[in-house]
């Protein structure tokens, strides 16, 4: 009969701090051990007692972990073929042990009988040596080799799987993009056992050396990044005379501001940003407007979560369940193959979700002049009611251009086929993918560059047109070289 498999947990140190009952499991002569690592004192005192096999040479030959954790299922049970076989590991056996959980899928779906001792983990001998109680403190533990992103510190944090100075170092900086050099770091090295250190640092000091098989990082800050901006909003509407007093009406202003800000930064960057060499300056100056920016957005929520309307995490959730369901061609099995074809899926599916009567619908009233006629042929052009080519835009221009001309006399009129050529040239700029209220900012800060530079030649009293055009060509031939 093949096996049956037990799996132990070697707990943090020695074999004092394994179960009896798993004890016996490992040091029964008719039972075969495998251990993951002799770098671990239980597993080194048990292949002092009695002869175990190892899967240290899997980490030396294997090119990845996957290929490390299935070469250990499957020399476990090639083991377990020829009778009852233990594998053991360190820690717990049910805590960063994936080998041991495909062990126990793999067992049961080829009906091998698994005991499990899970054993002590590292958390506990954690918990023990620092006095935090996860309960009533809350507490995260991480893996040093698979920092999540976005890396949230809110709670107080263990760093697992320590192990080489090169994973140290990418934690080390992971943690430094968000908190001062200063911030407390305590190391724990080899818990539980007579070896045990647990030591004081600084993120600045921490070295690669540091560095272990056992070694674990613990920190216990102010909340950084997403949660720390919402407490401290939180905080100043209660604390702060002016955030007490603002409604949504009164930062309506500061959201628009702050969104045309962030715009200016963006525009400054180059053309083919992200592409190209990055403008650590320009992206500098975007971090600081989209900060400012996302200010006025958790502001907005907490307000809302007063009147007990909703809170940003539900702002959060909606959005991306918003983008699942608009992406059916990346979340479902609908067939997208150009941005072209996304978009008009997205306008269809939106209009379906809002039950809207019109595509039109839901464009802003508010939005500046040039961005809404842009969204409201955008919106006409996804379900077809486009020029099917640019040549038809120009000669749609050129006609609103004739009619402007004919009615120069008649004010009204004029202001009418004004506005009907400024929305063809709109739609030109579109079929050029040319966003015109950048282009159009553009255009107005090159006016204000080179009508600078004509003052700067000196007064302009006095002078006759011509005499300013001719700065003024001047200005624009500089801005050429």
């Amino acid at each position: 009969m093949t096996g049956p498999i037990t799996v132990v947990g070697l707990g943090p140190a020695g074999l004092d701090r394994v179960a009896a009952p798993a004890v016996a499991v490992l040091t029964d002569e008719a039972t075969a051990v495998l251990v993951r690592t002799l770098r671990h004192p239980a597993a080194a005192e048990l292949a002092a007692r009695r002869e175990v096999a190892t899967a240290d040479d899997l980490y030396d030959t294997a090119s990845g972990y996957d290929e490390v954790y299935g070469g250990i299922v499957a020399r476990v049970l090639d083991m377990a073929a020829a009778g009852p076989v233990a594998y053991a590991v360190p820690g717990s056996a049910v805590v960063g042990e994936r080998a041991a959980a495909m062990l126990r899928d793999e067992a049961a779906a080829r009906g091998i009988p698994l005991t499990l001792h899970a054993g002590e983990s590292f958390i506990d001998a954690a918990l023990e040596a620092l006095g935090v109680d996860p309960l009533a403190d809350g507490l995260q533990v991480l893996d040093g080799r698979d920092l999540p992103d976005p890396l949230l510190l809110h709670l107080p944090t263990l760093i697992s799987q320590v192990d080489t100075g090169l994973v140290l170092m990418d934690v080390r900086e992971r943690l430094g993009r968000l908190l001062p050099d200063e911030t407390a770091v305590t190391v724990l090295d080899s818990l539980g056992g007579s070896g045990q250190r647990v030591e004081e640092t600084t993120l600045a000091d921490l070295r690669p050396e540091r560095a272990g098989d056992r070694v674990t990082l613990f920190l216990a800050v102010e909340a950084p990044g997403w949660p720390g901006l919402i407490r401290t909003n939180a905080r100043l509407r209660r604390e702060c005379p002016w955030d007490r007093e603002q409604t949504h009406h009164t930062l309506a202003k500061h959201l628009l501001e702050e969104a045309y800000e962030v715009l200016d930064a963006l525009e400054a960057l180059p053309p083919e940003a992200p592409g190209g060499d990055p403008d650590y300056a320009g992206y500098t100056e975007v971090e600081e407007e989209l900060g400012d920016l996302l200010l006025q957005v958790v502001f907005h929520a907490t307000l809302a979560e007063e009147a007990r309307a909703f809170g940003i995490e539900e702002v959060a959730e909606a959005i991306r369940r918003k983008l699942i369901r608009r992406h059916p061609h990346v979340f479902g099995d609908v067939d997208a193959a150009t941005a072209e074809r996304v978009v008009a899926n997205w306008e269809a599916l939106k209009q379906e979700e809002k039950q809207r009567e019109s595509v039109l619908d839901g464009v802003s009233r508010s939005m500046p002049a040039l961005a809404r006629s842009h969204e409201l042929q955008s919106r006409a052009a996804a379900v077809g009611f486009d020029w099917p080519s640019i040549d038809g835009v120009v000669a749609k221009v050129r006609e609103e251009l004739g009619e402007l001309l004919d009615d120069l006399d008649d004010p009204a009129r004029a202001a009418h086929e004004l506005g009907d050529l400024l929305f063809s040239v709109v739609n030109l700029a579109r079929h050029l993918a040319v966003d015109p209220e950048q282009a159009m900012r553009a255009a107005a800060d090159r006016f204000d560059r080179r009508f600078r530079s004509v003052e700067a030649g000196g007064s302009l009293s006095g002078l006759t047109l011509e005499e300013m055009d001719r700065r003024w060509e001047a200005a624009k031939a500089n801005e050429r070289d």
